[in-house]
């Protein structure tokens, strides 16, 4: 299975401006620069994509997870704050940090660590950044 993503860029890195499309239309030319990247522009940013596919992606692992001991969540909502900052070579993201909180009838809070940190480690997305990821997870009754 691939997915596909693009971008188009225009002009100088200040004073250009892209667009940002998915495959399946929920993104159709979203506007992005460097001001949406670098300050509180309009428009989105890489940064803000990869969050919101790291939270989608954990959230439905944790689902996945969960259910492998017999445990249905009736919600997870799950929160990615991604870091990018300047270094010696330019930017580079340098931390995402996860927030879940998480109602899961039956379980104890000891199970819901121990699936949640696992499944940092092995949802998709969270495997191919090689960043530090952290992770703030509640259960919630």
């Amino acid at each position: 299975m691939k997915r596909t993503a693009s971008a188009h860029w225009s002009g100088g890195i200040r004073d250009g401006q892209g667009t940002i499309s998915t495959e399946t239309g929920v993104l159709q030319d979203a506007s992005y620069g460097f001001t949406s990247r670098f300050e509180d522009g309009p428009g989105t940013n890489p940064e803000e994509l990869i969050g919101a596919a790291h939270a989608g992606c954990y959230s439905m692992a944790l689902s996945l997870e969960l259910g492998k001991s017999g445990l249905t969540p009736d919600r997870i909502d799950t929160t990615a704050v991604v870091t990018l900052e300047k270094d010696d070579d330019g930017f580079a993201i340098t931390a995402v940090h996860l927030i879940c909180k998480a109602a899961v009838p039956g379980a104890d809070q000891a199970t819901f660590q121990k699936i949640a940190e696992a499944t940092k480690q092995s949802c998709p997305v969270s495997r191919v950044l090689k960043t530090t990821i952290t992770l703030d997870a509640a259960l919630e009754t």
